[in-house]
């Protein structure tokens, strides 16, 4: 490690390579901040070819590699738990072209997604995907989980808007996909296959992002209900009706509380759950889909509905739903957000069934979710200060993704697998498919140094032999 730590600096010079312990603190976990695991080495490149270089020294002296983003993951996709050297893409911030003839905008994988967003501000184009961290996350970063967001509904994740990456493999190789300011290539879909792989075939330095226009008109229909089942009943109904809204999202009480104290919009605090829809498209049917949808609401006794077309009344109601876990810091001293995707059909009976949940094993939850898609984030308040809750709100996960499997979903919507739900993937998969993905990895990283044991088990840690993160904290590593 000494000798890698001296190419490295000689490589970047002594400013971009951390390896003092008490300076790679700071990098010992990403949202999911039970899981943890100090980095033997953090570096900085600036450029693929400095990425690539990096690369080779490790891979000279076989060492693992974890690449990180902006670290706002939430299932520990970025923690170095079992040794290694991490590589961090954050001075990779910039956006180096944006061609609005050709649609597309070339950025480095550190650029902040919102920072694209502010860059295009005012043209009339911009870039879809629009989690809520992106204020924080990466684009890359979004690319490594296929992110999704608030316009994921109508408009599609992270994947159906990167049109090529540039990538260091785990060699040092520098390859090219799909990147050549087109929207389709030739040979295999490299980068729709990179896209949600977690960081375990290589490290996406560069991308090629799809720019559409902005909706030449806007609706968003608010509503608020004394039952979360009447309010996810609506959902259901909504899209049943044959309406595909741009944006569904939905806050439970507690949430609808917190936000309120924290920032003061104006909401009820006296409601069970509040509905955000948004529509776009064109003048002339959008007012008339905005009163079907407000009716599908009342028939599904909401207590107060809104329609707004008004810009700034529109954007402060978007802001409360993106700052909702913003406030959650003031109902508990720690929180896990779950993530999950199940049928729609099934959101009132699911909620229900995560509530019952959340009584057996004493812990509070509130809800804040993408509820058009069925992409579900109970968030589960506890203290990780205390050991055994901890350990109740880990193994309240399972049950929750359990649940959600076994109802016709899946184990993640859009934080991905990491290292927190690596122990369920054989509960979303059989055996026989798991192996073909490890074998895919291989071909990638035969020697399975870079983010290894991520997103699928590896000959290292194989399902068999893993434990659940609730036996593994707390303290250390996982």
């Amino acid at each position: 490690m000494a000798d890698a730590i001296a190419e490295l600096r000689d490589l970047l010079g002594p400013d971009l390579v951390l390896s003092q312990r008490d300076e790679l603190f700071v990098y010992e976990c990403d949202g999911f901040t039970v899981a943890r695991g100090v980095p033997d080495a953090v570096v900085f490149p600036e450029s693929t070819e400095q990425v690539s270089q990096c690369v080779k020294v490790l891979a000279r002296h076989g060492l693992s590699v974890v690449p990180r983003g902006s670290g706002t993951g939430l299932a520990g996709g970025a923690v170095v738990y079992d040794g290694g050297v991490m590589i961090s893409l954050s001075r990779m911030s910039r956006i180096e072209s944006i061609d609005f003839e050709n649609r597309v905008a070339v950025v480095q994988a550190g650029v902040r997604n919102l920072a694209l967003s502010d860059a295009m501000a005012g043209s009339g184009w911009r870039f879809s995907p629009d989690p809520s961290s992106q204020r924080a996350s990466s684009i890359g970063g979004n690319a490594s989980t296929n992110a999704g967001g608030i316009n994921t509904l109508k408009h599609g994740v992270t994947t159906n808007h990167i049109i090529g990456m540039e990538c260091v493999l785990p060699d040092g190789t520098i390859v090219q996909c799909r990147a050549n300011d087109l929207y389709d290539g030739i040979g295999a879909d490299l980068t729709g296959l990179i896209c949600g792989s977690e960081g375990t075939f290589c490290l996406v330095t560069r991308l090629w992002c799809r720019l559409v226009p902005e909706p030449k008109a806007i609706r968003t229909v608010y509503a608020v209900f004394d039952s979360v089942t009447s309010a996810c009943k609506s959902v259901a109904d909504v899209i049943a009706a044959g309406m595909v809204p741009a944006s569904m999202e939905m806050m439970d009480g507690g949430m609808i509380q917190a936000v309120e104290q924290a920032f003061h919009f104006g909401f009820p605090d006296d409601v069970a759950a509040m509905l955000l829809l948004e529509i776009d498209g064109v003048d002339d049917v959008l007012d008339e889909q905005m009163d079907q949808i407000v009716g599908i609401c009342v028939e599904n006794q909401a207590t107060d509905t809104q329609k707004c077309a008004d810009p700034a009344r529109r954007a402060e109601l978007w802001a409360a739903r993106k700052k909702a876990f913003g406030a959650v810091g003031r109902m508990s001293h720690s929180y896990c957000t779950q993530d999950a995707c199940l049928p729609r059909s099934m959101l009132p009976e699911a909620m229900a069934h995560i509530a019952e949940l959340g009584k057996k094993w004493d812990i509070t939850i509130t809800n804040v979710f993408h509820a058009g898609d069925g992409n579900i984030h109970p968030i589960m308040l506890f203290d990780e200060d205390d050991p055994e809750e901890v350990q109740r709100v880990l193994l309240l996960s399972v049950e929750v993704l359990e649940y959600c499997v076994d109802i016709g979903g899946t184990i993640t919507g859009e934080h991905g697998v990491g290292i927190e739900k690596l122990h369920l993937m054989n509960k979303q998969f059989s055996a026989d498919t798991l192996d073909a993905f490890l074998e895919l990895k291989k071909t990638f990283d035969p020697d399975q140094r870079l983010n290894d044991a991520k997103l699928v088990p590896s000959d290292r840690m194989t399902i068999e032999i893993l434990k659940p993160v609730a036996a593994n904290v707390p303290g250390g590593a996982m």
